[in-house]
C-alpha cells in the first residue's frame, strides 16, 4: 500500500468529521432538509423552480460551451460558441418543452427518450420530462442504430427527442419500434423527414406556464441501460426518491457550495452525467459547466480557466490522457481557482494521483458507485487522508462489506464480494420488464451484490480488485461482451466471435475480439479495419474492438457457451484453470 496523502484543505469541507457524520446520519433528516413533506413533490421543482423564487432566480445555472467553431468561418482559436442559462431561463424553457410533450399526448409514466449531443435542449428536455411525470431515458449520442433500437424497444418509449445530425440512425430502426409515436427533431425546423416533429416550432407555440405533476417518492424518474455479460442491455429504473441521495452526496462528497463553478465531464447518457451533471448540483443551487465537444487537453484546460471552474468531476481515462499530454500544456493556463478534483468510472491509478499533486497541487479523490446504486456509495472525502489506489470509505447512511457467497462478512484483508445493505434512497427499484434479472442482485439474503470483488483494510478503506463477471470497463464505460459478440456476427465475414477486456494503461481495459471467419474470407488488415468500423457504427465508438485476432475456432463449453475466461487466460499468460467443460 502506498503512503497516505495528508493534504491540507483550502476550505472547511461540508463533511468535516467522517466518524461524527456517520454516527449522526439519518436519511429522514436529509428529506426534511429538502422539504419533501411540503408543497408539490417533483425533483424539477426542488432542483430548478424553487430557485426562481429566491435571489438565485438570475444566477447562472448552466454555462454551456458548444463545439468550437460550429456554424462560423472564424478561426478556431478565436471562437468560443456558448450561452449561459439562469435558473429562471431553465424553468421557463423546460415549461415550454413540457407543454410540447403534453400536446403530443405524453402522460405520467410514459417513457420519453432523449438522444442528443450535449446541447442545451438535452438538459431542458430532461427537466421537462420530470415536470410532467414522464420517465426520462437519456442516451449517449454516439450510439448506433442497434443500441438505439434495443433501448427504445425494451422500454416501450412513446417519444424520442433527437437532433437532425442523428436522425438517420433513428430512421434505420423506426419500423421496428411499434410503440414509438413521435420523433421530435432539434436543429432542422423546415426540412423534416417523414413522421418527424419540429422541436423548435412546437416549443415556440407552447405556453411558458406549466402545471407541474405532483409525484410520489416511488414513481419512476428515469431509466438508464447498462451492459451485462449476457442478453441485451438492462434498463435500470430509478425513482423520485433518488433526489435525496443526489442532493446529499453532491453536498458531502463533491463538497459543492454556493460560490462554486462545477464541471462534470460525463455525458448524461451515462449515470454520472445524469446524477452529477444535472440533478445533484442544481438540487444544491450550484452553477455548472457543460461542453459539447470532444476531449482535447488544451480545450479542457481552457474551459477550467475561462469559467473559473472550482470543482471538477471527471474520469481516470481523461486524467491519464491529460497526463500523457505533458506538464507544459498545463502551464499555459491559470488553474488556480480549481480547489477540488474527483474521479469516477474505474479505479484511479496511484500514479495519476501523484501527477495531480505535482501539476495542480491538489489530491484527486476517487469515488465508487454504479448505475444500479444511483449515487456515490464509497468515496475518498476531503476531510480524510487519501490512500492512493483505494476506493475510500462508505458514504454515511450506507453499509458496505466484503462477504462470501453465503452472506458472511469477511475479515479485513480478505478478498470477496463487495456488497451493500439495501435501503438507501437511490437504490434501483427494478430492471425494466425483467424481474428475474433484478432478483439476481439480491440472491444472497440481506445484501445487494455489486458484481465487483474487493477487500477492506484494517482502517475501513475499500480496495477494488475486479469484476466478478466478464463486463468490460473501458474508459469508464461498461460494455457487455455479449453485445459486441452479437454485433460482430452480423458482419458479413464473421462466423463466430468471443470478446474479452484486455488491460490497458490509458483506458483501463480495451476490447479484444477473437474472430472465426466465414468460408470465403481471409484475414487481412483491411478486413480488420472494416470490422472495427462496422461495430463503431452498429453499437458505438467506445464499444468497438481495438484489437482483433483471427482464429480457427472459439473455445466453448460442451453446452456451447463461449469460454471467455480461457480466452483471457491465454491472452494474458495466466493459468487456464479447470478445462473439464471444454468441448472436444
Amino acid at each position: 500500500m502506498e503512503k497516505e496523502i495528508h493534504k491540507e484543505n483550502r476550505f472547511i469541507p461540508h463533511l468535516a468529521d467522517y466518524k461524527k457524520t456517520c454516527h449522526g446520519f439519518r436519511w429522514e433528516a436529509v428529506g426534511k432538509e429538502l422539504a419533501l413533506d411540503s408543497g408539490k413533490l417533483n425533483i424539477a421543482i426542488k432542483a430548478i423552480d424553487q430557485h426562481t423564487g429566491s435571489w438565485r432566480k438570475n444566477k447562472v445555472a448552466l454555462y454551456w460551451e458548444g463545439a468550437r467553431g460550429r456554424g462560423s468561418n472564424q478561426p478556431e482559436a478565436d471562437m468560443r460558441s456558448g450561452r449561459n442559462f439562469t435558473f429562471a431561463e431553465l424553468s421557463t424553457e423546460s415549461n415550454r418543452i413540457g407543454n410540447m410533450l403534453l400536446n403530443l399526448g405524453v402522460r405520467r409514466g410514459d417513457r420519453v427518450f432523449v438522444f442528443l449531443p450535449r446541447i442545451p435542449e438535452l438538459y431542458t428536455s430532461i427537466i421537462a420530462i420530470a415536470k410532467i411525470g414522464a420517465v426520462a431515458g437519456p442516451m449517449f449520442s454516439a450510439f448506433g442504430p442497434e443500441a438505439i433500437r434495443d433501448r427504445l424497444l425494451d422500454s416501450g418509449a412513446r417519444v424520442l427527442i433527437t437532433h437532425a445530425s442523428l436522425r438517420e440512425r433513428i430512421h434505420q430502426v423506426w419500423d421496428e419500434l411499434p410503440e414509438l409515436k413521435h420523433v421530435v427533431v432539434v436543429g432542422d425546423r423546415d426540412r423534416l423527414w417523414k413522421g418527424e416533429v419540429s422541436f423548435e416550432r412546437e416549443v415556440e407555440k407552447s405556453s411558458r406556464e406549466l402545471e407541474v405533476e405532483d409525484m410520489d417518492l416511488e414513481d419512476p424518474l428515469y431509466i438508464l441501460y447498462t451492459s451485462g455479460t449476457t442478453g441485451k442491455p438492462k434498463g435500470v429504473v430509478h425513482v423520485c426518491h433518488d433526489m435525496v441521495s443526489h442532493y446529499i452526496t453532491t453536498k458531502l462528497v463533491l463538497d459543492l457550495r454556493e460560490e462554486d463553478v462545477y464541471w462534470c465531464t460525463a455525458d448524461p447518457g451515462w449515470v454520472t452525467g445524469t446524477v452529477y451533471g444535472i440533478w445533484g448540483p442544481w438540487l444544491n443551487g450550484c452553477s455548472q459547466v457543460t461542453f459539447e465537444g470532444r476531449f482535447d487537453a488544451e480545450h479542457w484546460y481552457s474551459i477550467i480557466e475561462h469559467y473559473g471552474v472550482t470543482v471538477w468531476y471527471t474520469a481516470p481515462t481523461a486524467l491519464r490522457m491529460l497526463m500523457k499530454a505533458g506538464p507544459e500544456v498545463v502551464k499555459k493556463y491559470n488553474l488556480k481557482g480549481l480547489r477540488y478534483i474527483l474521479s469516477v468510472g474505474e479505479p484511479l491509478n496511484p500514479e495519476v494521483i501523484r501527477w495531480g499533486l505535482e501539476v495542480f497541487g491538489l489530491c484527486i479523490h476517487d469515488t465508487w458507485w454504479q448505475t444500479e446504486t444511483g449515487a456515490i456509495m464509497i468515496a475518498n472525502y476531503p476531510s480524510m487522508p487519501v490512500r492512493p489506489g483505494s476506493m475510500g470509505k462508505p458514504f454515511p447512511g450506507t453499509e458496505a462489506a466484503i462477504i462470501d457467497n453465503k452472506g458472511n462478512k469477511l475479515p479485513p484483508g480478505t478478498r470477496g464480494i463487495l456488497a451493500l445493505k439495501p435501503g438507501w434512497p437511490s437504490m434501483m427499484r427494478a430492471l425494466w420488464g425483467d424481474e428475474k434479472r433484478y432478483k439476481e442482485y439480491f440472491t444472497i439474503p440481506g445484501w445487494y451484490t455489486t458484481g465487483d470483488t474487493a477487500y477492506m483494510d484494517n482502517e475501513g478503506y475499500f480496495w477494488f480488485i475486479g469484476r466478478a463477471d466478464d463486463v468490460i470497463m473501458t474508459a469508464g464505460h461498461r460494455v457487455g461482451p455479449f453485445e459486441v459478440e452479437s454485433a460482430l456476427v452480423e458482419h458479413r465475414a464473421v462466423a463466430e466471435s468471443g470478446v474479452i477486456g484486455k488491460p490497458d494503461p490509458e483506458r483501463g481495459e480495451i476490447i479484444k475480439a477473437f474472430i472465426v471467419l466465414r468460408h470465403g474470407f481471409k484475414p487481412s488488415k483491411e478486413l480488420e479495419e472494416d470490422i472495427k468500423e462496422f461495430i463503431k457504427h452498429r453499437l458505438s465508438a467506445h464499444a468497438y474492438p481495438r484489437e482483433i485476432q483471427f482464429m480457427d475456432g472459439i473455445p466453448k463449453t460442451r453446452s456451447g457457451k463461449i469460454m471467455r475466461r480461457l480466452l483471457k487466460a491465454r491472452e494474458l499468460g495466466l493459468p487456464e484453470g479447470d478445462l473439464s467443460t471444454l468441448e472436444d
